[in-house]
């Protein structure tokens, strides 16, 4: 019999053996990280995509409720926060430009748009102007208010879309409950940052876009400014009235009459985006039932998007209108007033309107900012030039050109002699002359003969039909709206005209001369505008007040 220590030593051995064998095939299997290290790996990994959710989903709630309205003085605003790596703060007031306040450093940016003015709020605003400080204290309070309310509605938004987004990515409380915190974290940082670096007298340094660019040399004494435009929307209404009685008036006169198969041609030109032009020029255009509106351009001020909505009025004045860009008008600004679905724009072209032929050129320039000095040679050249090109286009015509439109009157020198009027613009004056040819009249090309021509060629320049729009108020006397109807006979000759001006800012002062075009024969004819009638002076009908 085996005695007990022999067992025991027996059990020994083969425990040793055991270990030996589990030992040497350790050695032999590939190498494991430890457990710990291995969750350690995939907690940095969970935190870093949680952060990246959560960042995600705060963003798409800035984007959703990062905006509000509020009512600030007179307007109704449109406020929103959206990140910026520059900060600074935009005001937006459509369609005239915006103000850019580089108010802080934040990584965030703060957008006012001002969307809309109420009337109501507007008059007593107005009423109000002897507590015009009051006003500006209030207008002040209600955006504090509004940017506050803002910046929590944003917070609320952002914390919300994150915890959402990582609520429905993860599906854990946990993992919920700490991108809320990230996201509290991150916006606080968002409010120290532009807290700390914002710039109370940035106001005081606007950097102006748009038509706002001219604000500086315009806007002066704002309380000055406020007189006048209430002066101005006071007086709107009792203008256009006064200038729907000018057609009863005038047609009891005893003077040139025109018949029912004289075509009637409205000119207009330099308009500059000026709200009030508008109404004068469909109470004119309804009154006269004039076939035919001829715009010699600069439309619009600065040739700008927002600007295009004004072209808009165009199409309620239901007749065809003929237009030529001026050095004011971009190709956006050209391009809108081609949708417009009664328009035509002329660029070296030819269409014929109510039995008139019309041929027009753009204004080959294209400076908003006033750069037009008539001393720059280049610019000069191409104005010339441009003349130069419809010239060319009129000759080439196989039918004979009745009216040429240009907006700056140095493109009418190359049209004289081949075309027996030429319309124009840009000059804000008006001007009526006769153009000798500087050359002799060249055949083109093809052979075929000009145009026969036996009186010199007539520049009528039309005054601004919008009073220089903004820049009228620079004057201390506003310019008067001026725009003239064109009464043309059966063999399509210019036989009269009227000259109607209606007055500037505030003033209510309507005036229209009717002149009689006489022939001018070749060389011994004088350089005169117009001939008066047989009554010894130009009828006029004027009603003036203030």
């Amino acid at each position: 019999m085996t005695s007990p220590f022999h067992r025991r030593a027996a059990v020994a051995a083969r425990r040793i053996q055991r270990r030996a064998i589990v030992m040497a095939a350790g050695r032999r299997r590939p190498f494991r990280p430890a457990p710990t290290r291995w969750r350690r790996t995939r907690q940095v990994l969970h935190g870093v995509l949680l952060g990246v959710v959560a960042i995600i989903g705060m963003l798409i709630g800035v984007q959703l409720g990062g905006h509000t309205t509020q009512d600030i003085g007179p307007f109704q605003a449109q406020l929103s926060l959206t990140p910026s790596l520059h900060g600074d703060t935009s005001v937006e007031i459509p369609p005239l430009g915006s103000l850019e306040l580089d108010s802080h450093d934040g990584p965030a940016h703060l957008q006012i748009r001002l969307e809309s003015l109420d009337e109501a709020r507007t008059r007593a605003v107005v009423a109000d102007s002897g507590n015009l400080e009051q006003v500006s204290h209030d207008a002040v309070d209600q955006l504090n208010l509004g940017v506050r309310r803002l910046a929590l509605q944003t917070a609320g938004s952002g914390l919300l879309g994150a915890m959402i987004l990582v609520g429905l990515t993860f599906r854990a409380r946990r993992d919920t409950a700490i991108a809320g915190l990230v996201v509290v974290a991150v916006l606080a940082s968002v409010g120290g940052a532009t807290a700390l670096s914002f710039k109370p007298a940035a106001i005081q340094e606007p950097t102006y876009r748009g038509l706002l660019v001219n604000a500086p040399a315009i806007i002066g004494d704002a309380r000055r400014i406020s007189d006048r435009y209430e002066e101005y929307r006071a007086q709107l209404q009792k203008i256009v009235l006064n200038v729907s009685k000018l057609y009863g008036t005038i047609s009891a006169l005893p003077v040139y009459e025109p018949n029912t198969s004289a075509t009637k041609v409205l000119h207009i030109s330099d308009m500059h985006l000026n709200p009030a032009a508008w109404g004068v020029v469909r109470t004119v255009a309804d009154q006269f039932s004039v076939d035919v509106v001829v715009d010699t351009g600069d439309i619009n001020d600065w040739g700008s998007e927002p600007e295009s909505s004004y072209v808009g009025e165009i199409s309620k004045l239901r007749v065809p209108y003929l237009y030529v860009r001026g050095n004011h008008d971009s190709a956006v600004t050209a391009a809108a007033v081609a949708k417009q679905p009664n328009a035509t724009v002329l660029d070296n072209s030819i269409v014929t309107v109510e039995g008139l032929t019309f041929a027009g050129i753009g204004d080959p320039r294209f400076t908003p900012d006033k750069s037009t000095d008539a001393t720059d040679a280049e610019q000069h050249a191409a104005v010339v030039a441009s003349g130069e090109r419809l010239a060319e286009k009129i000759l080439a015509s196989p039918m004979p050109v009745d009216v040429a439109l240009v907006h700056d009157p140095v493109a009418a020198q190359p049209l004289a002699g081949i075309c027996p009027l030429v319309l124009a613009g840009h000059r804000h004056a008006r001007s009526i002359s006769r153009l000798d040819p500087d050359t002799p009249v060249v055949l083109p090309s093809d052979g075929a003969s000009p145009p026969a021509q036996q009186e010199r060629t007539l520049l009528m320049v039309e005054g601004s039909t919008g009073g220089a729009g903004l820049r009228g108020l620079e004057s201390a006397k506003p310019l008067p709206l001026a725009l003239s109807i064109l009464y043309f006979d059966e063999d399509r000759h210019l036989s009269a005209y009227d000259d109607i001006q209606v007055g500037g800012t505030g003033l209510t002062e309507v005036s229209l001369q009717r002149h009689i075009v006489a022939a001018d024969k070749a060389a011994p004819a004088p350089s005169v505008s117009a001939v008066p009638t047989p009554s010894s002076v130009s009828p006029s009908v004027t009603t003036s007040g203030r």
